[in-house]
């Protein structure tokens, strides 16, 4: 999985190592369930407004090719 540490962080001390955005507590996990959930980017940037939109684009960009 991608560990730019420019988009996901994980530390012992946040969520308990779960992968999340950098710089804050929302686990990556969230933004897959959201998209499959059927929820749009924006959905999910609404709920979430700590992410940034461009770290979204660019884990969904990095995750596209590690298919």
């Amino acid at each position: 999985m991608l560990q730019d540490a420019s988009i996901i962080s994980t530390s012992p001390e946040v969520m308990s190592g779960t992968p999340v955005f950098a710089g804050t507590r929302v686990p990556i996990a969230t933004l897959f369930d959201y998209l499959n959930a059927g929820e749009s980017v924006d959905d999910f940037l609404e709920g979430f407004p700590t992410v940034k939109r461009a770290a979204v684009f660019c884990l969904l960009e990095e995750a596209g090719k590690q298919q």
